[in-house]
């Protein structure tokens, strides 16, 4: 149906007016989500403060249609994915420089809440290679990682396994703060292409 998962709620972006749909869907006796986005943006993300370094390790499985033709992690008119996972971590002031922390207070007063000091993508991409860390073409402060890529398993589902500790510390050569939020998105409004992908459950454990 219509209704979102429980606890998640829908995140858009400035200046972009076509969204995402997201809904529930039972497959095979499971209820997962299904996006359809076209030449459109937007995501599903849930608020939750999670330990990385008591529970490093994320799990989930999806699946997509097709990949994009478009899509090049390198460009920001290829920023896009048949899915992606958000793993976001919480504002600390002491990985700042001054005139960051400057920004993030305006960002407070106009938001009214800080932004997240950095963001791990987890990606299915077009063409780049397994196990890429590259910086998101917008900011500085994600890192994007291709978990699956091209078309071989498209109408497939794939399970994945990532140990979100060691991927923070190879990306931001730093220690993680704690985890404020998870998110998934499909997203198509930089390549105007089409794209369905579907989600099942997204589980953080120990090690």
């Amino acid at each position: 149906g219509d209704a979102l998962p429980l606890h998640w709620e829908v995140f858009s972006f400035k200046g972009i007016q076509r969204h995402t749909i997201y809904r529930l869907v039972e497959e095979n006796g499971t209820v997962v989500v299904k996006a359809d986005a076209d030449a459109s943006a937007s995501g599903l993300m849930r608020m939750i403060r999670i330990d990385p370094k008591e529970y490093p390790i994320i799990q989930w499985r999806w699946k997509v249609a097709h990949v994009l033709k478009k899509g090049n992690v390198y460009q920001k008119d290829g920023d896009d994915y048949p899915a992606r996972i958000y793993v976001v971590f919480e504002y600390d002031p002491g990985r700042l420089s001054f005139s960051e922390r400057i920004q993030y207070r305006v960002a407070k007063m106009l938001y009214g809440e800080y932004p997240p000091s950095a963001t791990l993508n987890y990606l299915w991409a077009s063409s780049a290679p397994k196990g890429l860390f590259v910086p998101n073409p917008y900011t500085g402060r994600a890192v994007m990682v291709v978990v699956a890529s091209g078309e071989k398993h498209s109408g497939a589902w794939i399970s994945e396994r990532r140990n979100i500790y060691e991927d923070f510390m190879k990306a931001f050569k730093s220690e993680p703060p704690m985890i404020s939020a998870v998110a998934i998105m499909t997203d198509t409004d930089n390549t105007g292409e089409t794209a369905t992908a579907y989600y099942g459950d997204i589980v953080f454990r120990k090690e």
